[in-house]
């Protein structure tokens, strides 16, 4: 007797069965999440200049393929939720994948954008000191 392999479902499957539960869900718990994650991971090494054009203006993440909106400020002490009546400065929407790729270091934000698989709304000029400085950082999580 034989056992087949188990099934595995795709990223695009899971999503898409995921995605409806998830948007019923609050955004607080994963946007607080997202805080931590950045204050550990990019806080420390975040220029003066850019902490000081990205202070106090909400962002807005959105993945896409799961129906997370995530809305953060940067304060003094760090990342934070926003506050729900603060409307998003910038609005960046990828799905799961794409923001993994750009952690990582796979892929660039260019080239995401370019691939129309990263979306930025909105300040232009705070997306670009956003973009310019995660460029100049590199990789946020260990790649490979």
């Amino acid at each position: 007797m034989s056992l087949a392999p188990p099934h595995r479902l795709s990223h695009e499957a899971i999503a898409a069965r995921i995605a409806p539960i998830v948007r019923r869900l609050p955004m607080q718990p994963p946007a607080f999440a997202l805080a931590k994650l950045l204050n550990r991971l990019l806080l420390p090494r975040l220029p003066e200049d850019a902490r000081a054009a990205l202070s106090h203006r909400t962002v807005q993440i959105s993945v896409t393929d799961l129906g997370l909106e995530l809305r953060l400020q940067l304060g003094s002490g760090g990342f934070m939720l926003a506050s729900v009546g603060d409307a998003p400065a910038l609005r960046i929407a990828a799905a799961a994948p794409a923001y993994w790729r750009l952690l990582r270091g796979e892929d660039d934000a260019d080239r995401l954008f370019f691939e129309r698989a990263l979306v930025m709304e909105g300040d232009t000029e705070m997306g670009l000191v956003l973009k310019n400085t995660l460029d100049a950082i590199g990789p946020l999580w260990g790649a490979g």
